[in-house]
C-alpha cells in the first residue's frame, strides 16, 4: 500500500511526458488547498485535497507524446485523444482505495468538467462536479494560465484572475470563483513562493 511519501510519485508521473514542470503541480496543489480552507474545509480534508490534487492528470501517461508535446492547437481528433486522459487516470488511481487514492480519482475524472455542463468526461452540470473536482479546476486553470507553455506566454496574475472571473457561472463555480479572487493576496504568496524555487 503506498504511504503519504510516495504519493509524489503519481503526481510526477502523470507530467512526465507533458510539457508542465513538477512545481505546477505542488504550486496548484497549495491552491487547492488555500480555496478548500476558505469554503469550509477542515484541516484534514484540505491536506488530504493537497495531496491528492497532484494526482489529477495521471492519465496523461496514456496519452502519445505526439499529442501531449505538440506546440499548437491540436486537431479535433487529437482533442478527442487527449479528454481520454480524465477516465485513464481514475481507472488508475481507483485500484487504491485508500481515502487520498479515492479523492485522487474522483478529482482525476471530473477536473475538466465544467459548472454549466460544457466540460468533459461526463458533462456534469453545477453540484453534480465533486466539490474537491471543482477546486482543483479552478487553481489548475489559474496555475495553468500563468505558466509559460511553448504555444503561449504566460499570462500576469491580473489577468489570470481576472479570467478566474469572467470564468464564474460557466467554467467555474460561482462561490468557488468569488472566494479565489478574495483570496489573491494569499495565491499570489504561495505564487511569489514558489517562482522563488525556480
Amino acid at each position: 500500500m503506498p504511504t503519504v511519501n510516495r504519493l509524489p510519485l503519481l503526481g510526477e508521473a502523470g507530467h512526465h511526458n507533458d510539457q508542465d514542470t513538477g512545481d505546477h503541480i505542488w504550486r496548484m496543489a497549495a491552491y487547492a488547498r488555500t480555496l478548500a480552507k476558505a469554503s469550509g474545509w477542515s484541516e484534514d480534508m484540505a491536506q488530504r485535497l493537497e495531496l491528492a490534487a497532484p494526482m489529477h492528470d495521471t492519465g496523461k501517461i496514456g496519452i502519445p507524446d505526439a499529442i501531449l508535446k505538440a506546440p499548437r492547437s491540436l486537431t479535433i481528433p487529437e482533442w478527442q485523444i487527449m479528454k481520454q486522459h480524465s477516465k485513464i487516470g481514475c481507472d488508475i488511481l481507483h485500484k487504491c482505495d485508500t481515502a487520498i487514492f479515492t479523492m485522487a480519482a474522483e478529482i482525476a475524472c471530473s477536473h475538466h468538467e465544467k459548472w454549466d455542463g460544457s466540460g468533459y468526461p461526463d458533462s456534469l452540470v453545477g453540484q453534480n462536479i465533486p466539490e474537491a473536482a471543482r477546486i482543483v479546476a479552478l487553481a489548475d486553470v489559474f496555475d495553468a494560465l500563468t505558466m509559460t507553455r511553448p504555444y503561449k506566454k504566460a499570462w500576469s496574475t491580473t489577468e489570470a484572475m481576472a479570467e478566474i472571473s469572467r470564468g464564474s457561472g460557466s467554467h467555474f463555480e460561482p462561490r468557488l470563483a468569488e472566494l479565489f479572487t478574495d483570496l489573491q493576496a494569499d495565491i499570489y504568496q504561495i505564487k511569489e513562493r514558489w517562482d522563488n524555487k525556480e
